[in-house]
């Protein structure tokens, strides 16, 4: 496996953005770190509207309800400052996610939003992902976790 340089854009799954979101999470540290090389590089991370709707529901569960708007609100931040990159799930998308759910019937615990976060992955051609889900290797599909 290549080793991760911040010359590469990553995708940022919800486990990512609840580790930033949690600062006593022990890779807390490893994710911001992988934040600030990227934004050193000028590369944008890049997510979805899925995995946003997903970290917003477990954040706002989890922590008091001030916390999770000003954590919102610097995600907010960053895509109109262009360092964050949210993909749409669009019909079409929809549709090629649902091909992979019936690909890979033996994975029944696949999340319906990872197998979007898939399908973006490799349109883009997103080869990282900022995340704690070894469904991502599981794929097949040539992605590799990180930190």
């Amino acid at each position: 496996m290549r080793n991760y340089t911040a010359s590469e854009s990553a995708f940022v799954d919800t486990w990512g953005w609840l580790v930033l979101a949690h600062r006593k999470d022990p890779s807390h540290h490893q994710v911001r770190e992988l934040r600030i090389q990227a934004a050193d590089h000028g590369l944008p991370w890049v997510t979805t509207d899925y995995v946003l709707d997903e970290t917003l529901t477990r954040l706002f569960a989890s922590v008091p309800f001030s916390t999770a708007v000003k954590f919102f609100d610097g995600i907010f931040e960053s895509q109109a400052l262009g360092s964050l990159v949210v993909e749409a799930v669009s019909p079409e998308r929809f549709r090629s996610a649902w091909k992979l759910r019936l690909r890979y019937q033996d994975k029944p615990r696949i999340s319906f939003t990872d197998l979007t976060s898939f399908v973006v992955m490799q349109e883009k051609g997103i080869h990282y992902v900022i995340t704690g889900d070894a469904h991502f290797g599981q794929a097949g599909l040539g992605f590799h976790a990180i930190p």
